[in-house]
């Protein structure tokens, strides 16, 4: 049972169990939370600053907003039992090898336009590029939140980025992917692609929607409804998550939609917690592709 107390201006959230920043932070699934010194992480979530550390089983949360158990009960999805998905997956002895190695994974509910910005942004690029072009926006075109003696940025939101210049997006680190941007902020703004609407979709329905924008791919609003929505019957598959499996599963060359067949037979409802762990495990470890840090 979780207990949460809050004291000396910070956030104590007790007994969580299958909760590690660093697996969580670094496996692919975000771009705005920083290691510091201490080990501790920092990132802008939802118009507020969060440091997030792990002490003898506690998160340990301090952040700009007086009471955040709100917010991060939900962005971290704290109210999944993440032990059954893990007694489940790790029934094959190779996704036992990977949920061992990134044992405190737990996938977020990321802001919806971020999430889609975001992951326009990833196409054909390398995380850190990533998150210096999504930091960088959010410093250009977001709101300042002070806290702990820095300034921070919130991400602006799509009826920001419609009026942006495109040169001054370009500046920003984005390539080739400005005018898939504008033009996904442009559609969210006007209501033409509703991203509240999703929440009530099935996976299919919502992987339509989302692929109406230009730029928008399989792999691409995947990710989005993975990482924003929670729809954990997706599994994102890239050249990099296609070759893990052809490694760790196949032993030879598949295309893409027999992966995803073999996903959604293999782990089903619980594809998307299945992805993360072999993503993260096969990246750290060098298994299949080259390493896309």
């Amino acid at each position: 049972m979780k207990m949460v107390i809050n004291m000396d201006n910070q956030l104590v959230i007790r007994n969580i169990k299958d909760f590690e920043p660093k697996h969580t932070f670094e496996c692919g699934q975000c771009f705005r939370w920083n290691r510091q010194l201490d080990d501790s992480y920092t990132g802008a979530v939802r118009g507020h600053v969060f440091n997030i550390s792990k002490e003898n089983g506690s998160i340990i949360v301090k952040s700009d907003m007086p009471d955040p158990e709100e917010i991060l009960l939900d962005y971290l999805d704290l109210q999944t039992d993440y032990s059954t998905i893990k007694g489940e997956l790790s029934k094959d002895p190779i996704m036992s090898k990977a949920i061992d190695y990134g044992y405190g994974i737990r996938i977020l509910k990321q802001e919806h336009w971020e999430c889609l910005a975001s992951f326009i942004i990833s196409a054909n690029n390398r995380i850190p590029m990533i998150m210096r072009s999504v930091e960088n926006i959010a410093r250009d075109f977001g709101k300042p939140i002070e806290f702990n003696g820095s300034t921070y940025f919130s991400f602006p939101p799509p009826e920001v980025i419609v009026d942006v210049n495109e040169d001054r997006l370009t500046l920003c680190g984005v390539g080739f992917r400005c005018k898939y941007i504008k033009h996904a902020a442009r559609m969210v703004a006007s209501g033409e692609v509703d991203l509240n609407a999703l929440e009530n979709m099935d996976s299919g329905s919502a992987r339509g929607e989302l692929m109406k924008i230009p730029g928008v791919g399989p792999k691409i609003a995947d990710c989005v409804l993975l990482y924003s929505y929670g729809k954990s019957d997706v599994f994102p598959t890239d050249v990099w998550i296609k070759r893990v499996i052809e490694v760790l599963y196949f032993g030879r060359e598949a295309k893409l939609p027999e992966i995803q067949e073999f996903a959604r037979r293999k782990f089903g409802s619980l594809a998307g917690a299945a992805q993360q762990y072999l993503f993260y495990y096969a990246r750290e470890n060098k298994i299949g592709s080259p390493e896309r840090k």
